[in-house]
């Protein structure tokens, strides 16, 4: 079973927020369990979309707890949001 995450971001300094998110994906994407992590940017001005795909929800919780996270997202880029919604799935019928 995996466990996906999707990230909708709102910022009016979506080009700064991308250009943050480049190194975290990088680092995420080396993690254990992490089997995608891409970022997208919406046809809407300032929508950042991250779609995040790990082998466990455990795999997720130990990816928050990285010092990239923190420092990152946590540190750069939520200060720049004007809002953030993150959704957490599993597949139907897990």
């Amino acid at each position: 079973m995996s466990f996906v995450v999707v990230a909708r971001y709102t910022t009016p300094e979506r080009d700064r927020v991308v250009e943050l998110l480049g190194p975290m994906a990088e680092a995420s994407r080396r993690e254990p369990g992490c089997r995608r992590y891409t970022v997208h940017t919406g046809i809407e001005d300032g929508v950042v979309v991250i779609v995040e795909e790990y082998d466990s929800e455990a795999d997720f919780t130990a990816h928050c707890a990285s010092e990239h996270f923190a420092r990152i997202v946590l540190g750069e880029v939520v200060p720049l949001l004007s809002e953030r919604l993150v959704t957490r799935c599993v597949p139907v019928g897990a």
